[in-house]
């Protein structure tokens, strides 16, 4: 059996039943043979399938907010904005069926006209920290080009994903079409990476694992999109509207309890300006509201795991702390807002914490920045802050990382593709770029000779 806990309580939210090799390899015969006459649905049809799902999600919307937040300990104001998102995401998916289209090529004595065609089945591995909005970045590109899916949530938070599988069967997908197994990572993920019917693996996670299935699914050549850690930079310079940054600053780390891998965990700020920005910043965190995810007010809550808890904070033991918050006693894996004092080569700087925890770093100029923001082996997301347009577009031509934004800390829009640079990962989520990886090119010659 597998005991599904709240975070904030300890205490058990359901007992599943947990899925083997058996099940997996069951789940991917009814994929593989649902995919023939899903393949055959005409493009308005399965876009009207993906606006049905994508209306049950709004219905159901709080529902499902609060499935999320008592599975992973998310805030119910953030889970239910996460589920708006995955109503937005299956309703851009809808509109992409018939517009993700192939070409006419004029080549000597004929034409040649391009395809594209699905995978077959594609097997789906997400993390628990976004469970739900997670799933439809990878659901929705996969159904809309066609292929069947075999959908493993994380073992710790399998809730929101299990009913988003009833909602699929709700909105008139065929069986087989959509399928959702509960299990462990090292069982069920491990065997659809080595299932020779799997085509396609889409994983979301840490890079530590996302070279196991790399190494895995080249035995059977699988198609592969990575999207896994980060340590991604928010550079502050002297230029920059400070309150504004240093009041955007904690929520682009203490997110979702730093849980997340666009977190700006290492915040890099202009040696003139370091200290009045650090005043700032300190302001910023204290107001930061941590506490039972069900308050409306709460915008921080636990951590998933006391394993979990137990990791990050390793991380601050030792470290030159400037500001530690407060939070919650037991019951529930709580940790406070913590900022720290750092270079960009101590450990704290280095690794993906996961937690609610940054690092605090100064900068010479312009180009200290920038050789500080690119000195780590990630490269997934990052904000620039400067009031100098010349400047944030050297900068952010400069940095490798495959999401920047400018005067802002926001990384996701549907409609626009999400992944990163080095370590961090290859392939793209959302907007239109992600059909590209759920799909291949077919090249078919006509002859125009008499």
């Amino acid at each position: 059996m597998l005991t599904v806990l709240n975070p904030a309580t300890e205490e058990p939210v359901a007992e599943l039943e947990q899925a083997g090799v058996e099940e997996a390899d069951a789940a991917v015969a009814r994929a593989r043979s649902a995919f023939p006459g899903w393949r055959a649905v005409s493009p308005s049809d399965r876009a009207h399938l993906l606006r049905r799902l994508a209306a049950l999600v709004e219905e159901h919307r709080e529902e499902l907010a609060q499935i999320e937040s008592r599975n992973v300990g998310k805030p119910i104001s953030g889970a239910r904005s996460e589920m708006g998102m995955v109503a937005q995401v299956f309703h851009f998916y809808a509109g992409a069926v018939d517009k993700h289209n192939g070409e006419t090529i004029p080549v000597a004595g004929g034409i040649a006209a391009t395809f594209r065609e699905p995978l077959g089945v594609v097997g789906l591995i997400v993390p628990w920290n976004f469970p739900l909005n997670i799933s439809s970045w990878k659901l929705g590109p996969a159904l809309a080009c066609g292929n069947t899916v075999v959908l493993k949530p994380a073992e710790l938070t399998p809730l929101s994903a299990l009913r988003l599988g009833e909602l699929c069967l709700d909105a008139g997908f065929p069986e087989g079409v959509v399928n959702v197994l509960a299990g462990k990572g090292s069982v069920v993920g491990q065997r659809l990476i080595d299932h020779p019917d799997v085509g396609k693996i889409g994983f979301t996670g840490s890079t530590e694992v996302g070279r196991v299935v790399m190494q895995r699914s080249a035995a059977t050549i699988k198609r592969v999109t990575l999207e896994l850690g980060g340590k991604s930079a928010n550079v502050v310079f002297a230029d920059a509207d400070l309150e504004r940054a240093a009041a955007s600053a904690p929520y682009a780390v203490f997110d979702n309890a730093g849980q997340d891998c666009c977190a700006r965990s290492r915040i890099l700020v202009e040696k003139t300006v370091y200290d009045r920005f650090l005043e700032l910043l300190i302001e910023a965190t204290r107001g930061v509201q941590v506490g039972d995810p069900a308050s409306e007010e709460t915008e921080m809550g636990p951590l998933i795991s006391a394993a979990h808890k137990e990791k990050v904070a390793s991380y601050v033991d030792g470290g030159r702390v400037a500001f530690r918050g407060d939070a919650p006693s037991s019951p529930g894996f709580w940790f406070p807002c913590t900022l720290v004092e750092a270079t960009n080569d101590d450990r704290i700087a280095r690794e993906e914490v996961f937690g609610p925890v940054a690092a605090v770093i100064p900068f010479a100029d312009e180009a200290d920045a920038i050789r500080i923001a690119n000195d780590t082996p990630y490269g997934l997301s990052g904000s620039i802050w400067t009031r100098d347009g010349a400047r944030f577009l050297r900068v952010a031509r400069a940095i490798d990382a495959g999401v920047l934004s400018v005067n802002a800390n926001t990384s996701v829009r549907v409609q626009t593709p999400f992944g990163g640079f080095k370590q961090s990962g290859f392939g793209r989520e959302l907007g239109m770029h992600a059909l590209d990886g759920y799909s291949e090119v077919k090249s078919v010659f006509i002859s125009t000779e008499a």
